[in-house]
């Protein structure tokens, strides 16, 4: 029997346990309560409150914007909807970079105001020292290298990371600095497969891939695109189960249709 099948509730050690014995772990992004109802009822392993909100909810251009109090709300709403997956929450920018009092403070607030089950944190050697602080506190954490999206302008660019050497053996070092704090996982995102797949092999903590290949121990993706709902986004890494945007405009069309024509509501949908 495998572990998704046997645990009634997810948690950072059956996420060890999934690793340990070769089972790939399955996490999806969530941000609102009715869609993470359906995404928990499904048997998601983690739900990630992704600051990714910022863009696929509120339509901003990079997750900078989206504010701890907006992260607090996203979270909010997913815990009330949940039963079984592992909340993580993701600290949005400017509420841990260079200041680890305010990194903690950061943390203790998500998980106090929120209810959910850990955090996610961008970066590795640089924020170390907020990593450590937020541990000590007892509060999980999730960690985030390769393609960081807060450090957009930085890059420049989304295009793939670490392909060459010298950003590949920081992202190595970084990854194990990362298992060494105490980090329960990290997600490497939009790196050569064959780097994510050394790094799941010499770190003993779960590795979660998005554009990082299949040599990973589990995979993430935006529910909005993988849904097919965000239709403008195509890239290599994603796979669409659906093209609910072509389904939903179609409803809503048909909809229009109907009040226009006065066939809804009939005669059965109404008192």
């Amino acid at each position: 029997m495998s572990i998704h099948k046997e645990v009634k509730k997810v948690t950072t050690h059956v996420l060890q346990r999934m690793k340990d014995e070769g089972e790939k772990i399955s996490m999806l992004t969530g941000y609102d309560f009715s869609m993470a109802k359906i995404i928990d009822s499904a048997g998601i392993d983690v739900i990630l409150v992704g600051d990714s909100a910022s863009n696929v909810m509120a339509g901003h251009e990079t997750t900078l914007p989206i504010t701890l109090d907006q992260m607090i709300y996203h979270a909010s709403s997913v815990v009330r909807a949940v039963e079984r997956s592992l909340v993580v929450v993701d600290m949005p920018f400017g509420s841990y970079q260079g200041n680890s009092l305010e990194a903690l403070s950061s943390a203790i607030r998500i998980m106090k105001e929120s209810g959910g089950h850990a955090i996610k944190m961008e970066g590795g050697e640089e924020i170390i020292e907020s990593i450590n602080r937020i541990l000590t506190a007892g509060i999980p954490v999730m960690g985030h290298l390769g393609l960081t999206p807060q450090s957009i302008y930085k890059f420049g660019t989304y295009v793939v990371r670490a392909k060459e050497g010298e950003e590949a053996e920081r992202l190595i070092s970084d990854a194990k600095l990362l298992e060494e704090a105490g980090c329960f996982a990290i997600v490497l995102e939009k790196i050569p497969a064959a780097l994510a797949e050394k790094v799941a092999k010499e770190v003993r903590i779960p590795i979660i891939g998005i554009g990082a290949g299949g040599g990973v121990d589990g995979q993430v993706l935006v529910v909005h695109d993988m849904l097919g709902i965000n239709n403008e986004f195509n890239p290599r890494f994603l796979r669409k189960y659906h093209n609910l945007y072509k389904e939903m405009h179609n409803s809503f069309e048909q909809y229009i249709d109907d009040v226009k024509s006065g066939d809804f509501p009939n005669e059965g949908e109404q008192y």
